[in-house]
């Protein structure tokens, strides 16, 4: 591992040269493959000097205890030495982590697709619930949200909706999201007061670039429409909705939220893309099912992985056993607490892996 991390620090040194260099500085195509090529390695680099320098000091300090000292300088080096050691298991851990292979795909975008499950409109107010949490977590991190597709209930909720967050590095933060969500409580429609559960489906996809997915156009049949709107009355009386329909594999998207044909179309492509992407992924990921099983989640979106109880206040996350009664604020897109555990856990069972 300290021979791994030493070439790392000296590939740092060499990309530090070569953005001083004037050829370098006068080629901006080249000048920013250096300096982002540089920027991944920022971090396990410093934590890796950190680490050396810990090393040196707990080094520097058993040396010491070998001479003479007096009784309370002893206690002292000792204090530091059990202090110093701490910080080194810790630090190796984390260049351990530092060095698991990257998700591809952790820095990009996500389109997030909820669907209405179990419980006819209990489940697709349930669904807009989720939509508001994950709007509101978005907007507490300073990314973008856009709505790709919407349908809705009668009653206000949502049949399903598509959304696009932008900001840097919100799929690594909302990967562990896909899978099915139960909500148990009193719906506002039931008289006797008894308590319902319904479900509703959340997958996350990393937003494809068309450098990740090749389509051909030949493949597409592109159909045009009159949008709807809820309960079915028409809100657009010329063809601006937009359905596209992958013939090789069938999926089918559709897109009647913009009242411009050209920006529906541009949006169902941009879902479709992601759909694409993720199926290719799935497919590689084919062999590997076994590992992936044995980690926080399969990403399955048949997979339960959340309970959202209403008359007890709670919300538990039963891949890791994690219960919060803190139900109101996880609904106001405080989620922070569950994704950490939720990675947390996956790097733990990353590490038993390399072990």
């Amino acid at each position: 591992m300290l021979e791994k991390l030493q070439n790392l620090e000296d590939k740092y040194e060499e990309l530090t040269k070569l953005m001083s260099d004037p050829e370098v500085i006068n080629n901006p195509a080249e000048f920013q493959k250096y300096a982002k090529a540089q920027a991944d390695l920022v971090e396990i680099v410093e934590t890796f000097r950190n680490y050396k320098k810990v090393t040196q000091e707990l080094d520097e300090s058993k040396e010491m205890l070998k001479e003479k000292l007096e009784p309370e300088l002893e206690e002292m080096v000792k204090a530091e030495i059990a202090d110093l050691q701490e910080k080194k298991e810790k630090l190796e851990t984390d260049l351990k982590i530092l060095l698991l292979p990257k998700d591809p795909n952790d820095e990009k975008n996500v389109i997030m697709e909820i669907r209405a499950g179990a419980g006819g409109d209990e489940a697709g107010l349930f669904g807009a619930e989720l939509y508001r949490m994950y709007t509101r977590y978005a907007e507490n991190k300073g990314w973008k949200t856009e709505i790709m597709s919407a349908h809705y209930t009668d009653v206000g909720g949502f049949k399903e909706v598509i959304f696009l967050i932008e900001g840097k590095g919100a799929y690594s933060r909302l990967k562990y999201e896909s899978g099915v969500h139960r909500v148990q409580r009193v719906p506002v429609t039931e008289s006797g007061g008894r308590i319902h559960t319904s479900t509703a489906t959340v997958a996350v996809l990393p937003e494809a670039e068309e450098v990740d997915v090749e389509i051909d156009p030949n493949d597409l049949r592109i159909d045009v429409f009159c949008s709807s709107g809820p309960g079915g009355q028409s809100v657009n009386t010329t063809q601006s909705a937009v359905r596209i329909t992958h013939i090789p594999t069938g999926l089918v998207v559709s897109c009647q939220d913009e009242k411009s044909q050209h920006k529906n179309k541009e949006k169902a492509m941009k879902v479709l893309r992601a759909r694409l992407l993720e199926k290719a992924q799935a497919e590689q990921m084919g062999e590997l099912a076994e590992a992936r099983r044995s980690q926080v989640g399969t990403g399955d979106r048949s997979e339960r992985i959340r309970t959202y109880n209403f008359p007890q206040g709670r919300v538990t996350d039963h891949r890791i056993g994690l219960t919060l009664h803190k139900l109101d604020q996880i609904l106001m897109g405080e989620i922070d607490e569950i994704i950490d555990a939720l990675i947390t856990t996956d790097q733990a069972e990353k590490l038993k892996q390399v072990e």
